[in-house]
Order: C-alpha cells, then structure tokens, then sequence
C-alpha cells in the first residue's frame, strides 16, 4: 500500500495510505458524522470542493450499488477515512469504495485518525488542505489554492443544459421547475413521487425564462460554496418573487434569504450528518434531520415580512423561513435525504399545499 499524507491549513498532518486515484488534491476538509449514506456523500453536489472526512470509522462495507448515488459522478475532491473495507457484502454491489474513487479519478486516504481530526476541526474550524504524496508536496499545495469561499463552485455541479427527470404522472400533474445549484436526484424523485412533471435548468437561467414556461412552482435547490458569491442567481430568484410560487433547500435557502436583503456568514464546522435536531417552530414538534452546508442566514438581518419557521436545537442558528404573505418558503436542512430521516419529507407537502392554494 502506497502512503500518502492529509496536510492541513494548519501545519498539521496525518500519514496513512492511498484509496482511489493517487493524483494530489487540496480542498477544504470537512467533517461529517452520517453512519450510513458514504456513497450519497461522495455523490452529494454539496460537497465539491472539499475533502470529506467521515466519522464513522469503517467506510465500505455494502460496497457500492446503482441505485444510491445522488448525482451522476462523484462530487467530492478526497476522501479521508479511518478503515476503508476492501471486502464488502451486499447483494447489490456493483464495485468497493477504493474502485469507485478509481474509476473517477478521485483521491482518498485510509488508516488516519478521522475522529482526532474532527475534534481539530472543531476546536479551530474547518481549513484548507490537501491530500498528498508528501507533507511538503501537502503544504506547497495548500499555499498555492483559492480559498474555498473564493470559487464559484455551483459552475461546477450545475446542469450544463435543460433537462427532464425522467418519471410517470397521473393525469394533471404541477409544473415543478428547478434551479439547479447542485440538485440531488432524490429531490426529483419525490417531486415525481407527488404528481409534479418536473424540468431542472442550469443556474444561470434568468426568472423570465422560467416563468414564460407558466410553472406551478419553482423550487430552487442546494448546492455547493459560499452563498455571498451568486449574485446572479440572488438576481434570477427575485424575478420570481411575487409571480410564482417558490421552495428553496440549503442554499436555494440562502439564496432566497439574501433575495429579501438578509445577510449569511460562515459557520465554524458547519452542520453536517444525519443528527441535526431542528425545531419546527410552528407545531412545536422536533426532528432530526440531515445537513450538509457551511454557511447560515444571519437572523439579525431578515426583514419583518419573513417569518422563521425552523430552528436548529444545536446552535440557535436559522433553519426554515417563510414569508408572511407571499407564497415562498424555504429550509436549510436536506428534506429528501437518502438515506436519512423520512419524516422530514412533509415538507414537499406543505410546498405542493401552497402551490394548490394559490389556485
């Protein structure tokens, strides 16, 4: 087995041995405490850009399947792990881990201390680093890099064209259009699962567009980066306000938020796992949900006419909005993820309930 380093922003390194392609990367490390979902993480589009380190220490053992992924290809830059199973048992297996990184080209590092490095990354926030065949090569790479907030990343998940999610609807189905900031494909599903004849656009596609093709609804989707970097799609989504009904997820969350003026700021490590306590501050009831995002709306600066309707039990940080009036509302945890809680998926309910009462 070939060694390899994790370098971090912050001098600090790990040695362990090479998974997947042995090319260098740098990106910025993130921690993530899901126990199940890897091959949904290594395909989630909210993840390009950085490394991923999960906390869980065996990753690998169902292997990899044809139906789990999130997107069409591995979205993450490296993949930093304590055991990498190289004898999985499911009967859906189609490849291991270490193959499915090979195949794309996609660096990993096994055998390394994943929990020492998330309570690092906790204490001091989530950095920069790199995976490499050297701690020099790691460092030289790392003082070379953009910083993650600096990179448009949403260019590098979007949709390059139109396009149609493949399912069947009974008759009169809504017209659900999609920005697509990095759309994960379960969201599609259960927009299909609830009778919507669904089409996702590329990012850049401007509001008018959108609402010439006379939709029920537009549901502007998570992504990957720093929300403060997408004015042009902050300028897309105003155009809709007030003209169509429209559901933001994570940063389709932000980006809503930033729509009405509100601010959004870096978290320290960011929400990221399937453990998230969030308080739907209507009903009063508590769910566990799954996040994926580094950044959050900045309550202090939300206008009057915008409701907060969810709340991290965790932090206090802003997790749901609504506005008081018009139909729009919004989440910053992952309703649809897979696998993950379920019963976060009313929330494509109450979407398809304020599409029907504006009829």
């Amino acid at each position: 087995m070939k060694e390899c380093f994790l370098v971090l922003e912050d001098n600090s390194s790990f040695k362990g041995f090479s998974i997947g392609s042995s090319k260098e990367i740098v990106g910025e490390v993130v921690f993530s405490t899901f126990m199940t979902g890897y091959q949904e993480m290594l395909t989630d589009p909210s993840f390009a850009g950085q490394i991923v380190v999960p906390t869980y220490p065996m990753i690998g053992n169902y292997g990899i399947n044809q139906e789990d992924s999130e997107s069409s290809r591995i979205q993450v830059a490296g993949f930093a792990v304590k055991q990498d199973c190289d004898f999985p048992s499911h009967s859906h297996i189609t490849e291991t881990v270490n193959d499915f990184l090979k195949s794309q080209n996609i660096p990993g590092i096994s055998g390394i201390d994943t929990r020492a490095i998330t309570r690092r990354l906790r204490s001091k926030g989530v950095m920069m680093g790199a995976i490499a065949s050297s701690i020099r090569s790691g460092v030289d790479l790392i003082e070379s890099a953009q910083g993650y907030g600096e990179i448009d990343l949403v260019q590098l998940v979007t949709s390059a064209k139109v396009g149609k999610w493949g399912s069947t609807v009974s008759k009169h189905p809504l017209r659900i259009l999609v920005s697509d900031y990095g759309v994960k494909y379960n969201i599609l599903r259960l927009l299909a699962k609830r009778n919507c004849d669904v089409t996702y656009f590329p990012s850049n596609t401007p509001a008018q567009d959108l609402i010439d093709l006379e939709p029920d609804g537009v549901l502007l989707s998570p992504g990957p980066g720093d929300p403060a970097m997408l004015d042009y799609a902050v300028e897309s989504a105003k155009g809709l306000i007030g003209n169509v009904p429209v559901f933001g997820i994570c940063l389709g969350n932000q980006i809503l938020a930033r729509c009405f003026g509100a601010k959004t700021y870096k978290l320290k490590f960011g929400h990221r796992g399937a453990n998230h306590p969030v308080k739907d501050l209507r009903s009063g009831r508590i769910y566990i949900t799954a996040q994926n995002h580094g950044y959050s709306v900045d309550r202090d600066t939300l206008p009057s006419d915008i409701e907060v309707t969810h709340e991290s039990l965790n932090d206090a940080t802003v997790e749901g909005l609504r506005h008081k009036s018009l139909p729009i509302m919004a989440i910053q945890y992952h309703s649809e993820a897979s696998p993950g809680p379920r019963d976060n998926e009313y929330i494509f309910d109450e979407f398809i309930e304020m599409i029907k009462a504006q009829h």
